[in-house]
């Protein structure tokens, strides 16, 4: 349901403004079809975090079926992802999974993904292109 109360972003002008045009917030964007239940799950997570990371984030999120510019550039190709801009730069995040680029799972927590928000804010206003997450997950699943 949260994502019904989530700003999106139907094409990719829209994306590339939202991205463009936040000077000081970090942009949150969760790329993925807004009916999977990954997607739903992020976006239940995000509704109920964006009043407290209003002042420092700004939460978008974008239907890959329906918005199909990014998906090649940015390898959209997960059911969902969130990635991080900020002053129209991509952010990396390094969450242990070898994957730098977005966040590909969803998380279970409301406090990690406020922390791992925070966190790329905090990089990204001291000039770093990559940081480190507060938690691995390179463990996260065990096979």
């Amino acid at each position: 349901m949260g994502s019904v109360f989530l700003p999106h972003l139907h094409t990719g002008w829209h994306v590339d403004q939202a991205i463009v045009r936040e000077e000081d917030r970090l942009v949150v964007i969760r790329f993925g079809r807004d009916a999977d239940p990954e997607c739903l799950k992020m976006d239940e997570i995000l509704y109920s975090i964006a009043d407290r990371v209003r002042n420092f984030a700004a939460i978008y999120v974008c239907d890959i079926d329906e918005v199909t510019a990014f998906n090649q550039m940015y390898e959209l190709y997960d059911p969902m992802c969130v990635m991080f801009f900020y002053r129209n730069k991509h952010m990396l995040c390094d969450f242990g999974t070898g994957n730098n680029n977005k966040l590909n799972f969803p998380l279970e927590d409301k406090q990690e993904m406020i922390d791992i928000i925070e966190t790329v804010f905090r990089g990204a206003r001291k000039g770093k292109g990559l940081v480190v997450s507060p938690r691995d997950y390179s463990t996260k699943y065990r096979y």
